[in-house]
């Protein structure tokens, strides 16, 4: 653990995250964890935040690499230390800013994992929609993530009053607390429907108020982990042997679009992308496809 002087730094810093640029818990966890661990590094060279240096974090870059990070941890790392040694200098902590020169290194983009539109209906069609309130819950569950494009942070803290039936369509509080409108599709509204008829009220607790639009068997709203876990429980269910996890599904959704041709730009309001070039990362996706089948059709596709 870094020493008390520095934490009580990182957590001043992650006030004004919170505070002045709005930014979300699970953001300013992910800064706690890269800033602390850069803490304990520090510390063991014997630098503390007055003695960085450009080739202090030059050879910090260097462990993390050595310790075989992807490079987009590693870029991730950086550059929450750049925003906060940038802070500590614009507050006169800091002489300097031994960030100001440093390259943020180059990313490698790995091509989205997704599953074929086969398999997603095959996953689908396998959880019992009748088997309330276990079966119905996670079949409206899937049927959200697939056919909205849903963060998982976005589907646990989703409640009742944020579905537009009228108008077929959720109002949805993503990164950074933005809110964003995503169109609901039919087979998702009927499974919804179902669920909040028959299942939820099952699933609630009486003197427990529950505000989460999906609940436990405790009658709370389920966590991050426990979808993870059905998820996977019911992709195995189903015979499908690829690790299969929420954001799979979100990918799937964006793809499956992009491959019946939505604009690229209606699918980066969708998805909620502050930048095009994040949504871009699935036109490799469909790249890659058309390789794959030049390769294993076309006459002189094989080597």
């Amino acid at each position: 653990m870094p020493s008390p002087a520095y934490r009580a730094r990182v957590e001043r810093f992650l006030l004004y995250l919170a505070a002045e640029r709005g930014l979300s818990v699970h953001y300013r966890e992910s800064v706690r964890q890269s800033l602390f661990a850069f803490g304990r590094w520090s510390e063991q060279q014997g630098a503390a935040p007055e003695d960085v240096t450009p080739a202090i974090l030059t050879q910090y870059r260097l462990y993390l690499r050595a310790r075989e990070l992807a490079d987009s941890s590693v870029r991730v790392a950086m550059v929450h230390l750049r925003i906060f040694f940038r802070y500590l200098h614009r507050r006169g902590g800091l002489p300097t800013d031994p960030t100001a020169l440093m390259e943020s290194g180059r990313v490698t983009r790995n091509i989205p994992e997704t599953l074929s539109a086969a398999a997603v209906n095959q996953l689908l069609s396998s959880i019992p929609a009748d088997d309330v309130p276990y079966g119905t819950r996670d079949r409206a569950m899937l049927e959200m993530l697939y056919g909205s494009g849903l963060r998982v942070s976005e589907l646990i803290t989703l409640r009742p009053d944020q579905i537009d039936w009228d108008e077929g369509y959720l109002r949805v509080r993503g990164k950074g607390g933005k809110t964003r409108f995503v169109p609901l599709g039919g087979v998702a509204a009927r499974a919804l429907r179902d669920y909040l008829e028959h299942a939820r009220p099952r699933l609630q607790r009486e003197g427990r108020r529950a505000t989460a639009l999906f609940l436990s068997n405790r009658g709370t709203g389920l966590t991050r982990d426990r979808i993870w876990q059905i998820i996977k429980a019911r992709a195995r269910a189903a015979g499908i042997a690829d690790n299969v996890y929420p954001h799979m599904m979100r990918h799937s959704f964006a793809t499956h679009l992009l491959e019946n041709g939505a604009d690229l730009r209606v699918i980066q309001d969708m998805l909620g992308h502050a930048d095009l070039a994040t949504t871009q990362i699935y036109t490799h996706v469909e790249r890659k496809r058309l390789v794959d089948t030049v390769k294993s059709y076309h006459p002189r596709g094989r080597k």
